[in-house]
């Protein structure tokens, strides 16, 4: 693993050159020179370019270029995005845009997690505000039971599970502990020993053993990235303000005025009643403090909201109760149903509290399988999952213009999770194309998606080695006290300091996410979220059952029957016949 700089894009704030064998991007990072008037978000892009020549191969379609990025590069960008993201110091509005150009890929070595280490290294490089270096690294379980780092393509095909870990150190100090801040992982068709025996399951012990092995090569990119920092030269630091969404004045006001009505309105248990009591707060905050405070109503605004986000944490650490009046680990109200729709092959309704996502299976033949033309190892994909995110799912209206970010992200997420207990296709001979349509969102619709997947599967008499169930947990850390929360809403997702997605069967992870919004966590507090995650699964996994115990024995009527049988090797010449004409008769008459 190498970075250079100083040769490529000189214009760029900052501009390096990662390396690791022969795949190679170049990773840039500028930062606007002023604030946009009104931006009162962070404006933070990524955006990674796959470049075909990078395998030297010439892109498909009539247009022979690259278009809109594909799936895996939007991936890459959000895998990104999340560790870089809360690095930047808080209030900082100036525009940043990191972009990744994949000039050469060997086909061995991936360039996702180059990407990360070359995106912080620009960064440290460019006198953009910047709380690095961030390092990062994937590790492969194999199947002799180590973790592979650096894992390349043909390692992680041939391991058990694969985790990409991101982590900052917490101090300069050689040997410092290693914060982890951002995790992607998920099983392969070799993480349940199906095939091979003696395969080792992934355990929740297992995967925080791959937690902390990840630190030494984290730690490693680190210390490259300061040398590359101490051997080049860091550029003048940016000009820059950093702003306040309000004044202290402004602040206190509110709280004298409404801390009492928050708590009040926080006491709903029901989102929508909750969100519309809160609205009333504000607007009577707001007619209260105008005369007080003229042309501020911005101020008041998000100094309600930041009150609001006090008092819900406070809430929770001191008195163990949440927005919906719920324990720490107390999951919401659950049902599962199958067989909703006749003309789908497979159909799952599964809700988890005013979260609600129907989940559709359409089986299809082998060459349905969607072609892929992207710079890496795979040239067809047979599993597909498609997530959908209307804006009437949360109340909203809004515009309808094709799949974000999110919602790919979302996709892919859900897709991983199933993959392991997917069956092969030598044994279950169909394409599988999965949608999951979010009916109503408050909270972890992606581990929702996951849950009607497998019931729709199972409905569509697909053969999976074992339901999947997926749950969101959270984390409020105040005054030096970790509290986790199971099954977070939407509000504490967005309140809360840790998104943590954790997706398996009754004795194995097959996915998990995490993201966190402060400096990383201890080890023994994400060892408490994955044992409360697992208690999550299994009572999941039982509302599920109560629906559909197992696969159907066959496919539904309405779907494409496909029959399997060998033919002797000394009789295959009679099949295909004199220039494949008996073998184009059988394709061609049936259909």
């Amino acid at each position: 693993l190498s970075c250079e700089t100083g040769k490529l894009a000189g214009q760029a704030d900052g501009a390096v050159l990662g390396r690791i064998g022969d795949t190679m991007i170049l990773v840039t990072a500028t930062a606007s020179k002023g604030v946009r008037e009104g931006t009162d978000f962070f404006p933070l892009t990524v955006d990674i370019e796959e470049r075909m020549y990078a395998i030297g191969k010439i892109p498909g379609s009539f247009f022979r270029r690259e278009g809109k990025a594909p799936d895996q590069a939007i991936l890459t960008d959000r895998l990104i995005d999340r560790p870089l993201r809360p690095s930047f110091p808080e209030g900082f509005r100036n525009e940043v845009h990191v972009v990744g150009t994949v000039l050469g890929s060997d086909l061995e070595n991936p360039h996702d997690v180059l990407a990360i280490n070359g995106a912080s290294a620009a960064l440290m490089l460019s006198g953009i505000p910047f709380d690095g270096p961030i390092g990062a690294v994937r590790v492969a379980w194999s199947q002799e039971g180590t973790w592979i780092p650096h894992a390349t393509y043909q390692e992680g095909d041939e391991s058990c599970f694969e985790l990409v870990v991101a982590g900052r150190a917490l101090s300069e100090e050689p040997g410092a502990e290693i914060a982890i801040m951002m995790v992607e992982a998920g099983g392969t068709e070799k993480s349940w020993g199906y095939y091979e025996a003696g395969t080792p399951r992934v355990t929740e012990e297992v995967l925080a053993q791959g937690l902390e092995s990840a630190k030494t090569w984290i730690r490693e990119s680190i210390e490259l990235q300061r040398e590359l920092v101490a051997k080049a030269g860091k550029k003048p630091p940016i000009t820059y303000t950093l702003f306040t969404d309000y004044q202290d004045d402004v602040y206190a006001r509110v709280t004298a005025v409404a801390t009492d009505p928050i708590t009040k309105a926080n006491a709903n248990t029901q989102k929508a009643d909750r969100n519309a009591a809160l609205d009333e707060v504000t607007a009577s905050v707001i007619a209260d403090l105008a005369p007080e405070f003229p042309e501020r109503e911005r101020e008041i605004k998000a100094a309600v909201r930041s009150l609001t986000k006090k008092v819900v944490r406070t809430r929770i650490v001191e008195e163990g109760i949440r927005i919906d009046g719920r324990g720490t680990s107390d999951l919401r109200p659950l049902s599962a149903e199958v067989d909703l729709l006749p003309t789908a092959h497979g159909s799952g309704l599964f809700q988890r509290g005013e979260t609600q996502v129907l989940n559709i299976t359409t089986l299809g033949m082998p060459r349905m399988n969607q072609m892929l033309d992207t710079i890496g190892i795979d040239d067809y994909k047979r599993y597909m999952h498609h997530y959908n995110f209307p804006p009437f799912s949360t109340g909203e209206t809004g515009f309808m213009r094709g799949p974000k970010r999110r919602e790919i992200g979302h996709g892919l997420l859900a897709e991983r999770a199933l993959l392991p207990v997917v069956p092969l296709q030598e044994e279950f001979p169909y394409t599988l194309r999965l949608v999951s349509e979010v009916l109503s969102s408050n909270g972890s619709t992606s581990m929702a998606s996951v849950c009607g997947s497998s019931l729709s599967l199972m409905d569509a008499g697909v053969p999976i080695k074992a339901p999947v169930a997926g749950i969101a947990m959270g984390l409020v850390f105040d005054s030096g006290r970790y509290v986790t929360l199971t099954d977070i809403l939407g509000a504490e997702d967005a309140f809360g300091d840790m998104d943590f997605k954790v997706a398996g069967t009754s004795d194995t992870i097959t996915a998990l996410q995490l993201d966190t919004k402060i400096d990383g966590l201890p080890s023994d507090v994400l060892a408490q979220a994955l044992t409360q995650a697992r208690d999550a699964r299994l009572a999941i996994l039982e509302v599920m059952a109560g629906a559909i115990a197992g696969p159907r024995p066959e496919v539904a009527d309405n779907a494409p029957k496909i029959v399997s049988f060998q033919i002797p090797v000394d009789r295959i010449g009679e099949v295909i016949g004199p220039k494949g004409k008996v073998i184009k008769t059988l394709q061609a008459e049936p259909g």
